[in-house]
């Protein structure tokens, strides 16, 4: 039987963006980087889709699962132009993979405008260029239960897709020093909308949805066992659940993004070993050069599974088959 690949879940490129594009979006060009909000968008290696290949054949990987990075997601944009960036970024997310073997890429949906979002499901639904979907969790997001979203969640969840929940840009004023919105933000905008699905019961209502959470899920495996005892015991505002807070965090996907292999373990034993997927965060220096490293100390099993298996099942074997929409 041939070996599935091995797979690193979370990895990043810039979209290929021409001078339309750019103008149509107010998107700038300086010294070879996108001005996005007055702000150049790094690091260099976003542009250079041969180093992700690169990354690959050096650290012993065959795929890549590539998404676009926070700084691209733009959240609170008026309708229409939502529509428009997203629709740009995803033809240029394609155009910055074709020709590179092993790149895979995840078409953005902006879910801070679920109309939007939907719509760009339906448009890119069922297209075998596209691995699954990204997504903000938190900074301008709704709720991840929120109403709103129930319609993207259906068609999702009929079509047995998978969506990375990467966090947005904390909104946080407290956490503007020490580098916090990236050291604690992140985790927490990934919490935040992990306990969302959980306490409104997205997870079990569509199941057919792999949600992914990036960083291997921020604080959702240490507090597992909180949201299971507020639960049992009645705490106010918690509604009854068709499936208890324990089961359903095991319904999550995490990556192995910890900087921590206790931090592994605990999500391991909280969410599950079929559960984890490898990342490496490329190219960002808080991601890892390797990610094998995060799940070097578990059993030779495990770490196929996680290498191979998990990623497997996630982009491929899960899901059903779609028909491409029309764009509206």
């Amino acid at each position: 039987m041939t070996a599935h690949p091995a797979t690193d879940v979370h990895t990043h490129l810039a979209p290929l963006l021409g001078a339309a594009a750019r103008e149509r979006n107010g998107v700038g060009l300086r010294d070879g980087r996108y001005v996005v909000a007055d702000q150049p968008v790094g690091p260099d290696g976003l542009y250079r889709p041969e180093g992700l290949t690169a990354h690959l054949a050096a650290h012993a990987l065959d795929r890549a699962i590539v998404s676009v990075p926070p700084p691209f997601f733009r959240q609170g944009r008026a309708a229409e132009d939502c529509r428009r960036w997203a629709a740009d970024v995803n033809d240029g997310l394609l155009a910055a993979v074709d020709g590179h073997g092993g790149l895979s890429p995840l078409a953005y949906l902006p879910l801070d405008r679920p109309d939007a979002a939907l719509a760009e499901y339906r448009w890119r639904r069922g297209d075998p260029a596209w691995a699954g979907f990204s997504g903000a969790a938190g900074g301008g997001s709704p709720a991840m239960d929120a109403p709103e979203l129930a319609p993207l969640w259906d068609a999702m969840a009929a079509d047995g897709a998978a969506i990375l929940l990467h966090p947005g840009l904390s909104t946080d004023p407290r956490l503007a020093r020490h580098y916090l919105g990236n050291l604690l933000g992140n985790p927490v905008e990934s919490t935040v909308s992990a306990a969302e699905l959980v306490f409104g019961g997205v997870l079990h209502r569509y199941q057919g949805i792999a949600f992914i959470l990036a960083h291997c899920g921020g604080a959702t495996a240490a507090l597992a066992g909180r949201w299971q005892r507020g639960y049992a015991t009645g705490s106010p505002g918690v509604a009854p659940l068709d499936e208890e807070p324990s089961a359903a965090v095991r319904r999550f996907y995490v990556d192995a993004l910890a900087h921590e292999p206790a931090v592994v373990d605990l999500a391991a034993a909280v969410i599950g070993t079929d559960r984890i997927v490898l990342a490496s965060d490329w190219p960002f220096p808080m991601g890892v050069d390797d990610p094998h490293t995060a799940v070097a100390h578990l059993p030779a099993a495990d770490r196929e599974r996680i290498a191979r298996t998990n990623p497997a099942e996630l982009f491929g074997g899960r899901r059903a088959a779609a028909h491409r929409g029309e764009r509206p």
